[in-house]
């Protein structure tokens, strides 16, 4: 250190890269995501390869580089299911052999699945009178775990995390509470139970478009490019294909995740990293609850319960998870089994995301999210908690937004909050979705975002931000302050929320800026930025933010 500066490599470093992405000339009361990723948005085009590009998206670029070179990277006596995982990427490269096929494996496989009447001369007299939608279904997902109609899954029943069910639907779908979710589906169901009914013809051709468009990606370009490349290419923006080998490596971590995760976190991962803040982050939650006015009591301490035992995943035994799954060296599409393997976990290591399971109590931080800007060993406490520490909070904070509100400590869906608790949630909620649904995008054509579909997204980037930055002041008091950082002239706590910003630099394409709009249940990270800051009044104090400016609104929003 020289006069109270950190000079390490590491500081430097994160120095070096905080100047490069933000625009000092932005006044950051006025607008605090420019003033931080300014100079990010002037440096980075989107590929055309993409219809987004983030800091999420350089840092994932960079993982599936690592992907490649261990999957090309021979290993003695190394464990089986590594070795499959190898297997399945050679021979998705192995552009020559898929060439050579054609169309051959896709039309080897329609007896198997009864055949499709829009390829196939006299359907009807042939299968017509044995055809059965269920048993379709059945053998489209046993052999090729393909589900078309309806998605459905073995896991964790809602009423009794114990205990395990046959899920159908999908829990993407974001309402007023669980109730109205399952009323949605059922409504879905009724719907499909007419249309089979009425159009068997269209029933079956659907069955099998299902099937077959997910497998022609598989087939060789002259076949793939119009029906897959295309029409993507039209809906997001993008104007190329991703290289062969990062589709690839990309293929295989989605197949084998478990098996991928390993080797990325032998070859890139090191074990000084797991020094997480959980612990105190989660004490930040519960002294806070004592501060709500809004719950009750009795509600206050379920909740401590709740986040008590709020843990991470235990470690995964790969050879019995791969043991049933058989990968041949010389075809692609072979790995059938492994996408309906059941784990205890939701992902695998080689992913730059982190996650809360609502049915589990449970929060997963991958491998690939622990590094800078995230998180570094030898990054200040400042940088690390205005990273890693609000992801960490805003996880924890899942447990208890409008979805994850629903579920008890044992991950069980039943009605542990008193009345009025819950109603006073839903106000303040109400707030939130206001809030957010009055930004315009400029990238979505000025389009308003959907507040109810990001509320719990922005409930947990809101819950966040305001733990972690009170752990950092809790450090601080304990520890002192920390030396700052060389070229910069910040001070810890600007230089956390600067961090936290930086982390949400990006853009998209205007095609995909509409549809994430409309399905995506995050808001885009300018507002993540924009909306959680200005409801949280200590950054308008770290930066002296008069009161006039458009980060110091009128009222702010506050659940958590």
């Amino acid at each position: 250190f020289l006069d109270g500066v950190c000079t390490t490599a590491d500081c430097t470093q994160a120095a070096s890269r905080l100047i490069e992405n933000m625009d000092a000339n932005v006044d950051p009361c006025d607008n605090f995501y420019q003033y931080a990723c300014g100079g990010w948005l002037k440096k980075n085009i989107i590929p055309e390869t993409s219809s987004r590009y983030s800091t999420f998206d350089i840092l994932q670029d960079e993982l599936e580089v690592v992907l490649k070179d261990v999957l090309e990277k021979s290993v003695e006596g190394e464990a089986s299911a590594l070795t499959k995982a190898k297997t399945l990427y050679r021979s998705c490269t192995n552009e020559s052999q898929i060439e050579k096929r054609g169309g051959a494996p896709l039309l080897d496989m329609l007896p198997n699945v009864f055949e499709w009447p829009m390829a196939t001369d006299h359907w009807e007299s042939v299968y017509g009178d044995t055809w059965k939608l269920e048993d379709a279904i059945a053998r489209l997902n046993e052999k090729y775990g393909t589900h078309v109609l309806v998605n459905f899954f073995i896991g964790t029943d809602d009423k009794d995390s114990n205990s395990h069910i046959i899920h159908v639907g999908g829990r993407h779908m974001r309402t007023e509470t669980p109730v109205l979710r399952h009323i949605a589906y059922k409504q879905f169901m009724i719907d499909l139970a007419k249309l089979i009914r009425t159009d068997r013809s269209l029933v079956v051709n659907e069955t099998q478009i299902r099937e077959e468009v997910t497998r022609v990606i598989e087939l060789e370009k002259d076949i793939c490019e119009p029906c897959c490349v295309v029409p993507l290419q039209a809906l997001y923006g993008t104007t190329s294909e991703a290289a062969v080998w990062r589709q690839c490596a990309i293929y295989v971590n989605n197949n084998m995740d478990n098996a991928v995760g390993r080797l990325y976190v032998e070859e890139a991962f090191s074990g000084e990293s797991k020094e997480l803040m959980i612990s105190v982050i989660r004490e930040v939650f519960i002294s806070n609850l004592d501060h709500l006015r809004w719950m009750d009591v009795e509600t206050k301490k379920a909740a401590e319960e709740k986040v008590r035992l709020t843990c991470r995943f235990p470690p995964v035994d790969l050879e019995r998870i791969f043991l049933s799954v058989s990968v041949l060296p010389v075809l692609h599409n072979s790995c059938e089994t492994s996408s309906r393997l059941i784990t205890r976990w939701v992902t695998g290591a080689a992913i730059v995301n982190a996650f809360y399971s609502s049915s589990k109590n449970q929060i997963v931080f991958p491998a690939g999210i622990l590094q800078p800007p995230f998180f570094g060993k030898g990054q200040t406490k400042s940088l690390n908690f205005g990273g890693i520490g609000m992801v960490i909070g805003h996880e924890i904070t899942h447990g208890f937004d409008d979805n994850g509100r629903n579920y008890d400590k044992d991950g069980d869906l039943k009605e542990w909050w008193t009345p009025s608790s819950t109603q006073n949630f839903v106000n303040l909620s109400k707030c939130i979705v206001d809030q957010y649904g009055s930004f315009s995008w400029d990238l979505a054509n000025g389009l308003n975002l959907n507040g109810n579909i990001t509320l719990g997204e922005n409930i947990a980037d809101n819950g966040g931000i305001r733990q972690s930055y009170q752990a950092y002041l809790n450090y601080v008091e304990k520890n002192g302050n920390e030396p700052l950082l060389p070229g910069i002239n910040l001070n810890h706590q600007q230089l956390f929320f600067l961090n936290f910003a930086q982390v949400w630099c990006g853009t998209h394409r205007p095609q995909q800026a509409v549809n994430s709009i409309k399905v995506d249940v995050h808001s885009p990270g300018k507002f993540r930025v924009l909306g959680s800051l200005q409801n949280f009044p200590e950054f308008a104090k770290a930066f002296n933010c008069p009161k006039n400016s458009y980060m110091v609104p009128d009222s702010i929003c506050r659940v958590w």
